[in-house]
């Protein structure tokens, strides 16, 4: 997702300039890109699938991502060998500004929101729209709506958007492109800000209300009816402040005017039905789950079967059970705990470490993965090391009773840090 383009407002203590350099391919690839034009340090990345024999080498969607970066960027080198295994990266000044990029379709394809989900802007107000894929890839990609719910929160505690002079960042899908042949359009605008405030987010509060979007492309109506009436027969067992709505697209060719009198609709030919659920706590907190339609075709071929199981046929989930699936992932993310859900971690911990020199604070379920390395990777580009402490205490009162509101909160980590006091220098001060 977007995150800011800042200078450094004073000397860094460690090296500014020193190449970062990493032998392990494309591993956090968007994120290590990212991290050099914000820390303006050049970047080496070797090995890059050089044990792979089909296909070496960077791959579409990360060449068009680079592509991206050199069209908002001014003065970035990029040099890559003949067989794209390594890469040289030296940041250039973010500019901002109005881009339109077309991003690749097909099998292997990313969703748009995958050059959004780490993208960084600058010195003017970013617009920025993407075509290509827009739905059917949540088991790899966010899609546009998941961002909108759970990434845009986020922008305004951080302060992105709390000037009254500008519009605050939005996020809105002028066509739905389902997977793998995509043809949709995300319309994204960020304004700029002089520089982001502390967050102290550590009360989760009380689950209020859920609201939802059932969405399908190119398949029957009552799909989406189906996907959110199983869904709220879930949630409706712990409170009643539930409503998901439907958004139904069947055909490529019909148009309906859009919010601000933009002309969008329809979708592009591949069918899709998804889901996204957001919870909203009485603390403000948003947590957010989403899932896809899922097309596994069985691959038991061995053996002498009848004839009329000769012919294999693809293993479509029913619309009930993704809206149970849908349910169930939401009521995960709010078990953990965290005032963030799991694939917003990275985010928010790179946005904490360009706040001002202030502690930042924030509330966590239990660390991914990916947000452990990332935790590396911050350290090295910026010098920044966060404290982590597992919270053992509850926050719902002195009640006895209340052993599983304790086992919930067992599991979350209290993460705090030092901002490194980055401040947007283009923008003017008088």
């Amino acid at each position: 997702m977007s995150t800011r383009q800042f200078h450094k407002n004073t000397i860094m203590t460690t090296p500014k300039f020193r190449t970062l350099k990493f032998t392990d391919g494309a591993t956090q690839f968007r994120l290590r890109l990212t991290t050099s034009l914000l820390s303006h340090r050049p970047l080496l990345l070797t090995n890059i699938r050089s044990d792979d024999l089909d296909a070496p080498g960077l791959h579409e969607h990360e060449a068009s991502f680079l592509r991206l970066i050199d069209r908002m960027t001014n003065g970035t080198k990029i040099e890559i060998n003949a067989t794209g295994t390594q890469l040289r990266f030296k940041p250039g000044v973010l500019l901002g500004g109005s881009v339109e990029h077309d991003c690749p379709i097909g099998e292997d394809a990313r969703s748009v929101s995958w050059y959004l989900e780490d993208n960084a802007v600058g010195s003017e107000p970013l617009e920025l729209t993407l075509n290509g894929i827009t739905d059917g890839t949540s088991d790899v990609d966010p899609s546009a709506d998941y961002l909108s719910a759970s990434f845009l929160p986020l922008y305004i505690k951080f302060g992105l958007g709390s000037n009254d002079d500008l519009p605050p960042p939005s996020i809105r899908v002028a066509r739905r492109g389902a997977a793998p042949l995509g043809q949709g359009k995300v319309h994204f605008y960020c304004p700029i800000v002089k520089e982001l405030n502390p967050i102290d987010l550590v009360e989760f509060g009380k689950v209020k209300r859920v609201r939802g979007n059932a969405i399908s492309c190119r398949i029957p109506p009552s799909s989406a009816a189906r996907v959110a009436h199983s869904a709220k027969g879930v949630m409706h067992r712990l409170l009643p402040d539930v409503w998901i709505h439907t958004d139904v697209h069947s055909s490529s060719g019909k148009r309906q005017k859009g919010v601000g009198g933009i002309v969008g609709g329809g979708c592009g030919p591949s069918p899709g039905l998804s889901v996204i659920l957001t919870a909203t706590t009485t603390e403000g907190i948003c947590l957010s789950a989403e899932c896809s339609m899922s097309h596994n075709v069985d691959s038991n071929r061995h053996g002498v079967q009848k004839q009329q199981q000769q012919i294999e046929r693809k293993k479509i989930e029913l619309p009930e059970d993704l809206g149970k699936r849908s349910a169930t992932m939401l009521l995960h993310e709010i078990f953990c705990g965290g005032c963030v859900d799991t694939n917003a971690q990275t985010f928010a911990l790179l946005m904490m470490c360009l706040t001002p020199e202030d502690v930042s604070r924030i509330r966590l379920g239990p660390l991914s993965s990916y947000s452990v390395v990332s935790l590396r990777l911050f350290k090295e580009a910026f010098g920044v090391e966060f404290k982590l402490r597992v919270d053992e205490e509850t926050k719902s009162g002195d009640d006895s009773d209340e052993d599983d509101e304790d086992s919930m909160r067992s599991r979350t980590v209290l993460c705090s840090c030092l901002g490194v006091g980055y401040r947007n220098m283009a923008r003017a001060s008088t």
